[in-house]
């Protein structure tokens, strides 16, 4: 594979991104807002379902909520395991108590939940708060 396909979390549109490409910090083609540059994306319905459907690098998902103590706990650690994977894989956020319908339709039960998806499918799921190590393993667990 010499190229993989990236939904842009801002405006929705699909890239090609070639793979030698990825650690360079590519961004979109429509709205020039950067792909894959290790910080985590804030994910809304529309690009949660975008990006668990398109997006053809692996893609970890922290489904969380703003009272919840433990993902507060942990966001600083998604965000380390972010940079870490930088170019391997994007993490992204989304908030479920502004998006109770995907929470329902994901079947979440419980937050902080990480969901891995690769290629349109859910690969793995790992509950509670995590330190960015074990973030970190658990993708590349999955990666091969």
């Amino acid at each position: 594979m010499d190229a993989v396909k990236l939904a842009c979390a801002t405006c929705g549109q699909m890239n090609r991104v070639p793979v030698e490409k990825l650690g360079a910090g590519p961004k979109c083609g429509s709205c020039g807002e950067a792909l894959v540059d290790g910080r985590v994306i804030d994910l809304d319905a529309k690009a949660h379902d975008k990006a668990t459907k398109g997006d053809e690098l692996p893609l970890l998902v922290d489904y969380w909520a703003p009272w919840c103590g433990p993902c507060r706990q942990m966001a600083p650690e998604f965000v380390k395991a972010a940079a870490s994977l930088k170019g391997q894989a994007r993490l992204g956020k989304l908030n479920t108590e502004d998006n109770p319908q995907i929470a329902q339709r994901t079947r979440i039960q419980g937050i902080p939940a990480l969901v891995l998806y690769k290629r349109g499918r859910e690969v793995a799921r790992l509950a509670g708060a995590r330190p960015a190590r074990d973030i970190v393993a658990f993708v590349q667990a999955h990666l091969g």
